[in-house]
């Protein structure tokens, strides 16, 4: 029989920030460089499946497959599971969109139970993707309303601005304790 090897428990990375400021490519650079899993944003699959944004009631489907999958892919990460976008940004964006959340995403929301919380600062280059993006405005106002919410709720959260390279260090020499 041979002895099962134990890594201790996985810690969840939130990395959350507006349209188009670099979440993806931070998380699944972030996966490579620590030999673990990432979590993609679902809601990148709904718009692709459905051919459309979501609709307002919408919203809570998605956040509970965005979690889904996260307890999905937790099982195969080792040390750290980057998610790309938490519930808290798809509530983020129902006040944006329609000036309310609702109560069963508030709740989804409110579980925002993660080691860590890194936003992306839209700092790059605004690129139009398809139906998903909307504009250089409205990502600044939801990385305005994201950070505001943050301080709001006291979730501890590290900023990343410059190109990859630069957000690569500042998460590595961060989760280098860890």
């Amino acid at each position: 029989m041979s002895a099962a090897v134990v890594e201790g428990p996985v810690r969840r990375v939130a990395v959350l920030g507006a349209e188009s400021s670099g979440k993806s490519t931070l998380c699944e650079a972030l996966a490579r460089h620590f030999g673990t899993v990432w979590v993609p944003e679902y809601l990148r699959e709904f718009v692709d499946t459905h051919g459309r944004v979501p609709f307002e009631s919408d919203q809570y489907p998605i956040a509970l497959a965005q979690r889904a999958r996260e307890e999905e892919a937790a099982a195969q990460a080792r040390r750290f599971l980057f998610c790309d976008t938490t519930p808290l940004m798809t509530a983020l964006y129902s006040r944006q969109y329609w000036g309310r959340v609702d109560p069963q995403l508030a709740e989804l929301d409110r579980r925002h139970d993660y080691a860590w919380t890194l936003v992306t600062a839209p700092d790059g280059p605004w690129e139009p993707d398809g139906l998903q993006r909307e504009s250089e405005a409205v990502r600044q106002q939801v990385h305005a309303m994201l950070v505001e919410t943050l301080a709001r709720r006291q979730i501890a959260y590290v900023l990343l601005e410059g190109g990859l390279e630069q957000r690569l260090r500042r998460v590595e020499a961060l989760l280098a304790s860890a």
